[in-house]
């Protein structure tokens, strides 16, 4: 148990982990130089793309952008993006900004350059914020987050009322409503979000009319749609529950499973099981991994919730009865997990390789805090079952609840006389079976109020545990994993070039030079390709109010300290209207040091440091 356990939270998680598309080509290629203006910009990715209305933006050599048209796939394939270009493009770099929604319903973005017959200064600033509204996204996975605490509680509530059978069901009725409507009241917030969380804009947006048709119109909205549909037919479901005391009917148990598996494919079928390799296969394992996390962590609440509510010889069925289907729960949890985590990770070395896999080990450290408190439940629920076991053997049927599953004991019709132990009672004077040895100190093993309270401590300690897991895996859903990661490595484009490095420089004079020129402005340094070797560098001069200034001078040099090599000056040249050579030689990959001297008169100037990477 304790392995599968391991297996399953170490490789798995609560919820699906995210595939998010990953760039594998571009045509044009990434920084490469056409003699021709080509008629489309065409992107392919690792799976299959949602496109937005301002899927491109793309900007030309003059910064102005360049009026584009419709975003569609290419020849019917969903793991595309093109969009079409003027017929006449001027000659020189453009920028080309793109935004498009994984099938996992994640967003993803980037940029790129090519050039028209030659390359050319460039300064637009295409991806140097965010990627998206930082509170757009913070409340976006506040919702995710509580969608997936209220769905466990929701399933395992229910199942724990229908397979453990509590006597009292009055402890989970109030958590069941607040389950139920905080479930409702994410999956809401979800479906408004949807809009602005893809486009990358501020929660405002949410109130788009327009917006929120589109998103209705896609298959994430329709996910929202489905899971509001399926809360209506659950909340039926436990209004008829509520009012009947058969519990235990066929009936009920296939109306509540098929209640929860529809629940879990709202997730699944908008999540990354439903795109990439073996869709059937992850599907269904997905469907399963969710549900058994409902039943095990969920019912961990409901076992800790009643607990308090009733009496110690009820405890001593339930509580047994929930371990097994825990331990159920577990081996469906470590099967699933462990094909999620192969299908998301592709190889062990991803595991510290990437994000994805540091966030899988993170996950380890809660994981081992929460098989301790496991250990510690399972070895106080042993103890609180052992009166019901013994009294099975000992006590005349019917004196005490034979617990489920235990075999037939003959009836005993003899009693011995008054004062005297019945056949297999204990002497009295000899030890109860739970009670301590002579000269150990006692630990509430004998005492039923003891262990309950022992019991509902380390449930508890399970259940804050079960929280940080959940929240980790949260986490994981917006990392990108490590097969998507390798496949898009592996399959980049041949002869595509490193992106073109943009450092951009800010310079100050302190209001003193008492030039006509601005005291403050921007320099924004174009290294090309970035890499060991020629490379070319532009550098365009930016005033205090963003527009291109001319200067006197700029020069910049390039030092590795690492390796005592430099200053190497770039020896750049006024090319009207920005400064640039395409002869400077760097000649070792690292981090080098780059230093940006501005002169704006004969005595003011100004120098500033930068690292800057030259990869091989």
């Amino acid at each position: 148990m304790l392995l599968g356990t391991v297996l399953v939270l170490l490789l798995g998680g609560a919820a699906p982990a995210s595939a998010h598309a990953a760039l594998r080509s571009t045509d044009p290629d990434d920084g490469s130089v056409v003699r021709q203006a080509p008629r489309h910009v065409t992107l392919t990715f690792t799976e299959s793309v949602g496109l937005l209305d301002d899927s491109f933006r793309i900007y030309g050599p003059d910064q102005h952008r360049v009026r584009t048209g419709e975003a569609r796939h290419t020849d019917g394939r969903s793991d595309t993006a093109r969009v079409g270009l003027p017929r006449k493009l001027t000659q020189g770099t453009y920028t080309v900004a793109w935004r498009v929604v994984s099938s996992d319903s994640h967003p993803v973005s980037g940029a790129f350059t090519f050039s028209v017959g030659k390359r050319t200064a460039t300064s637009a600033q295409i991806g140097a914020g965010p990627s998206e509204d930082p509170l757009t996204g913070a409340l976006h996975d506040a919702a995710r987050y509580l969608t997936y605490l209220a769905a466990a509680l929701l399933i395992g509530a229910v199942a724990f009322a229908l397979l453990c059978r509590p006597a009292d069901t009055s402890p989970l009725r109030r958590p069941l409503v607040g389950a139920w409507w905080t479930l409702l009241g994410s999956t809401v917030v979800l479906l408004f979000l949807r809009a602005p969380y893809e486009a990358g804009a501020g929660p405002a947006a949410a109130f788009d009319a327009s917006a929120l048709l589109r998103t209705l119109g896609s298959r994430p909205g329709w996910a929202l749609l489905a899971r509001l549909v399926i809360l209506l037919l659950t909340a039926v479901f436990l209004v008829r529950l509520a009012g009947s005391r058969e519990r235990r009917r066929p009936a009920v148990l296939a109306a509540g499973t098929a209640l929860a598996v529809a629940l879990a494919l709202t997730w699944a079928a908008a999540e990354h099981a439903s795109a990439g390799i073996q869709v059937p296969v992850a599907m269904t394992s997905s469907v399963l991994h969710l549900v058994a996390t409902g039943v095990w962590l969920g019912g961990l609440v409901a076992l800790l919730l009643t607990m308090r509510r009733v009496s110690g010889d009820v405890l001593r069925e339930v509580v047994p009865r929930f371990s097994r289907i825990a331990f159920a729960s577990v081996t469906v949890l470590a099967v699933t997990g462990l094909y999620q985590s192969w299908r998301g990770l592709g190889t062990l070395s991803a595991l510290t390789g990437t994000s994805y896999g540091r966030l899988l080990l993170t996950k380890l450290v809660a994981v081992t805090v929460l098989l301790m408190a496991a250990n510690y439940s399972r070895r106080w629920t042993d103890r609180l079952a052992a009166p019901v076991a013994a009294a099975a053997r000992t006590a005349v049927p019917g004196r005490v609840p034979e617990p489920v599953g235990a075999p037939a004991r003959p009836e005993t019709t003899e009693r011995t006389g008054p004062g005297e132990p019945a056949p297999g009672d204990a002497a009295p004077d000899d030890p109860a079976p739970d009670d301590p040895a002579p000269g150990h100190p006692a630990t509430g093993a004998g005492d039923p109020d003891a262990q309950r309270r022992f019991l509902r401590r380390s449930v508890l300690v399970e259940v804050a545990v079960a929280a940080v897991v959940l929240l980790i895996t949260t986490l994981l859903t917006t990392t990108l994993p490590g097969r998507a990661q390798a496949e898009a490595a592996q399959r980049a484009p041949v002869g595509a070039l490193p992106p073109t490095s943009l450092t951009v420089v800010p310079f100050d004079f302190g209001g003193s030079t008492g030039s006509t020129l601005s005291d403050r402005g921007t320099v924004y340094v174009t290294l090309d390709p970035a890499r060991v070797g020629d490379n070319g560098i532009q550098a365009v001069v930016h005033g205090a109010d963003k527009g291109p200034i001319l200067v006197p001078e700029v020069r910049i040099t390039f030092t590795l300290p690492s390796r005592r090599i430099g200053p190497i000056d770039a020896g750049l040249t006024d090319a009207g209207g920005y400064w640039g050579t395409n002869a400077v030689n760097l000649p070792l990959p690292g981090t080098w040091t780059m230093k940006t001297t501005v002169r704006v008169s004969d005595v003011d100037q100004v120098t500033v440091t930068k690292k800057v990477r030259i990869v091989p």
